[in-house]
């Protein structure tokens, strides 16, 4: 069976690792305080989960999810990571991370700093355009009337193969947005940002993105 490594054990982090655990995956959970502070989560979610460090999460993972604070994204773990797939939910806040340069003249966007960060891992962008409550609760079965859709991207066709299919097992449909260098359609303060969409609705939104 796969095994996720959740980097980042906020709202969304451990969202997924409760929508993993039921779709019978085993999880790896950790956050910046230690896996001690996480044994209640790891004992709501049961035997399929374990709490580690951010570096034994990367390490035990097929599949790696990093769900941090942008500020904190250098922290990730590099050579545990190399060649594997990593699924990126960050954001820019600004309030919260500072202000970043190279984001706000648009120069890059968060998935390409994760990238960059991350050069020989195969990266692409899912599940930060959706709050975490509606995560476990807004997925419908495939072939729903008004299935609501979630975006990707990515460089690298299996790490987007990966999104697509957790996405359906999640409720939703996908539309892939292109290459990592045109994530930033889907990030905050876009049209597609946090709003409950169809496919047909996500597309539209995604071409109405302005940079």
């Amino acid at each position: 069976m796969t095994t996720f490594g959740i980097i980042g054990a906020g709202h969304i982090g451990q969202t997924l690792a409760q929508g993993l655990v039921d779709r019978g995956y085993d999880v790896v959970i950790s956050n910046s305080r230690g896996p001690e502070t996480l044994a209640d989560l790891v004992a709501d979610l049961g035997p399929r989960a374990r709490a580690a460090t951010a570096t034994d999460a990367a390490e035990a993972a097929d599949i790696a999810i990093v769900t941090v604070p942008l500020k904190a994204y250098q922290e990730v773990p590099v050579e545990p990571l190399a060649g594997k797939i990593v699924l990126d939910t960050n954001n820019y806040y600004w309030e919260r991370d500072g202000r970043i340069a190279d984001l706000d003249e648009k120069r890059t966007t968060t998935t390409g700093m994760l990238q960059e960060h991350l050069p020989t891992s195969r990266i692409a962008k899912a599940f930060n355009h959706i709050m975490s409550e509606d995560i476990l609760t807004t997925g419908s079965p495939a072939g729903t009337p008004d299935r609501r859709a979630l975006a990707t991207a990515g460089d690298d066709a299996d790490a987007v193969a990966v999104v697509e299919k957790l996405y359906d097992e999640f409720g939703f449909d996908t539309v892939n947005i292109g290459s990592i260098a045109e994530s930033w359609r889907v990030e905050r303060d876009q049209p597609a940002y946090v709003v409950a969409q169809t496919k047909p609705e996500l597309e539209a939104n995604l071409a109405r993105a302005t940079r």
